[in-house]
């Protein structure tokens, strides 16, 4: 008797639920809104996996730096992330993506908004796009990793201040203006037809030029180059070096990945997969063509070459990662990884101390994609990416030089010897990462 009554009580409830039910089944977005919450939704878990290349900055620093600096290096990182986050909204977004308020048409952006809304853009409830706030978290972290390309390659000997100062300039000003000529819709876009998907010039040489203006001007490590010759400095860990490039790696996938720009139709979902893949393969070609050179050239396989080996078929790829088969991807992260052990000596044979390894990797690498381009893109010609890579890299090494300069003369940006020799952790900050190592 009592199931005979449950039974009925639930067929009666059921008939009670049907009409909800299917009246919650007729409420189904259309088309336009599910493309914008799928693209807003592949902005936002894109521009997290890039948030996360800062912890592989983070770490690839901290284990490729001795361990008297490594507390500086962290603080660095967290501090210029910090830093491009609030620049970026003040002045860098809307002045990377002008819309139809250029300052000078085409050349430079609008400084007047503060507004999560770029000048002249479309309203947040536009649904054939992506919400802006999304939009600009992504963006904002490219912006943030051009500023951790310049961290590394000037470790051990400056100082903190100075640093963040030139960090502020970088990622209110000179990263946005540039990228706008090609991303915000600028005249290399228009006159020249430059092609970078991604940002191997827009991201990694910027921040490769910015880094070599600097380790120029701020000279070598003490004792770096004696009678002409290089003396090795191996970094304090590299379980966390390798950690860092694991990390970077995987950031990766969305840094190229989330730049599709769209995820509303079955064929970007598509172009997404295959950026992926070919993303991934690059760094393993470039890892294994700096694996298979260092055993030639030195006898003896070299991990830090081959952890920038990966990262230089990561920034290799990245100016056109959807247009190359598996092969192509494979061999252009291979010439990356190649360029990489090159580059590293022929650095130190011009006395130009760069710590990780950040120029070879961002801007040599950088360029070598952006020219890879051609071999894969029948939309690219030679001579616009090749006027777009001297452009970019004149204004940002000129302005960066002129802004270390300054800072040079009015502040110094470089610790004294007594410090450097010491460590920067204890000098600048009063704390040591492994306080147990040290003596006394």
């Amino acid at each position: 008797m009592k199931l005979t009554k449950i039974l009925t009580l639930g067929a009666t409830l059921s008939l009670v639920s049907l009409p909800v039910l299917a009246q919650e089944a007729d409420v189904t977005p259309p088309n336009e809104e599910i493309g914008y919450i799928f693209t807003t939704f592949m902005f936002l878990v894109t521009g997290f996996l890039v948030m996360w290349m800062g912890a592989g900055f983070s770490m690839l620093e901290a284990g490729l730096v001795r361990t008297k600096n490594v507390t500086m290096q962290l603080m660095k990182n967290v501090a210029l992330f910090s830093i491009a986050a609030i620049m970026y909204y003040l002045i860098g977004y809307n002045l990377m993506y002008p819309g139809d308020g250029w300052s000078i048409d085409g050349v430079l952006g609008a400084f007047a908004s503060t507004s999560l809304e770029p000048v002249g853009g479309s309203a947040d409830t536009d649904l054939t796009y992506a919400s802006v706030g999304s939009d600009f978290f992504f963006q904002l972290m490219f912006c943030a990793t051009t500023a951790s390309i310049v961290s590394g390659t000037l470790a051990e000997r400056i100082k903190l201040w100075p640093f963040l100062i030139f960090t502020v300039i970088l990622t209110a000003l000179i990263y946005p203006i540039q990228a706008s000529w090609k991303w915000g819709g600028g005249f290399l876009d228009a006159n020249y037809g430059f092609l970078d998907f991604a940002g191997s010039t827009v991201v990694h040489s910027v921040g490769g030029w910015a880094a070599l203006a600097g380790a120029l001007i701020l000279g070598p490590r003490i004792g770096k180059y004696k009678d002409g010759k290089t003396v090795p400095m191996p970094g304090s860990n590299l379980t966390l070096a390798t950690l860092g490039m694991f990390i970077l790696w995987l950031g990766w996938f969305g840094f190229n990945g989330g730049s599709q720009l769209y995820m509303d139709t079955a064929g970007n979902v598509a172009d997404i997969s295959r950026i992926f893949a070919n993303t991934n393969t690059a760094a393993a070609g470039g890892a294994i063509a700096a694996l298979i050179l260092t055993q030639v050239l030195y006898k003896k396989p070299d991990l830090t070459m081959v952890l920038n080996g990966a990262l230089a078929g990561l920034v290799s790829i990245t100016a056109e990662p959807l247009t190359p088969s598996l092969g192509a991807a494979t061999l252009i992260g291979a010439v990356g990884g190649i360029l990489v052990v090159f580059a590293v000596p022929m650095l130190d044979k011009l006395k130009i101390d760069d710590v990780v390894g950040a120029i070879p990797v961002h801007l040599v690498c950088g360029i070598w994609g952006t020219l890879a381009v051609v071999l894969t893109n029948g939309d690219a010609t030679l001579g616009g990416q090749l006027i777009s890579i001297i452009i970019v890299g004149v204004f940002v090494f000129v302005v960066s030089a002129i802004v270390w300069f300054i800072l040079k003369m009015t502040m110094g940006i470089r610790v004294p010897e007594e410090d450097e020799i010491n460590g920067l952790d204890m000098a600048e900050l009063g704390m040591e990462a492994y306080p147990e190592f040290s003596k006394g």
